[in-house]
């Protein structure tokens, strides 16, 4: 949306963004999301440990900026019941998804191990994110793992991109809560996907 009676909170969004690209922080873009006065930004492409390191500075500067205004900042997975909740969707790709050499079958095999830890993954995803994991509001179930193509109600969205590549490309985790602490994730989404003697 575009005015002031409807785009809340633009001028800190703005402001956030310049910030980041002045401090080096890795931000690859923003937007506003569905609920008023909600806005997405997003970290990355990093590797390993960096994706904690310039989420926490990114979200440093984004407190910063927002006292300029007077505002504060909300991290809680879901303030209202009937609105939108907040997550961190996490996209990541291995070198085997990055050249398609694994096809399909690969990232199939992947969400298999995922499934496995889904318990696991959301006792770590984020303080409270089962009240924003309910199926509604463009989220998946907190209790039951599920994967699909371009299917933003799953717990894993396969992009359409990646599917119609045979597998190159990246997957989404949306089950993360805007919460979470990104070290933790980006460590389980790696032991969980990757390594093959995992926890």
């Amino acid at each position: 949306s575009v005015g002031g009676n409807v785009a809340f909170g633009r001028a800190v969004a703005d402001a956030h963004y310049k910030c980041c690209l002045y401090a080096g922080v890795k931000i690859s873009g923003t937007n506003a999301e569905v609920m008023p006065g909600q806005w997405e930004y997003q970290i990355g492409p990093c590797t390993g440990i960096e994706s904690g390191d310039h989420m926490w500075i990114s979200r440093y500067l984004l407190n910063r900026c927002a006292e300029e205004y007077g505002l504060s900042v909300s991290f809680e997975p879901k303030l209202f019941a009937d609105w939108n909740g907040s997550g961190c969707h996490t996209n990541f790709s291995t070198e085997t998804m990055r050249a398609g050499t694994g096809g399909m079958k690969y990232i199939d095999d992947m969400m298999t191990k995922f499934s496995a830890k889904h318990a696991l993954h959301i006792a770590l995803y984020g303080a409270r994110n089962e009240k924003r994991l309910t199926g509604e509001h463009e989220t998946s179930s907190a209790t039951e793992f599920s994967y699909g193509c371009g299917n933003r109600a799953a717990s894993f969205r396969i992009p359409t991109s990646t599917m119609a590549a045979n597998g190159k490309g990246y997957v989404e985790d949306r089950r993360p809560a805007s919460n979470i602490d990104p070290y933790v994730v980006s460590a389980i989404i790696f032991d969980t996907g990757v390594l093959k003697n995992s926890l």
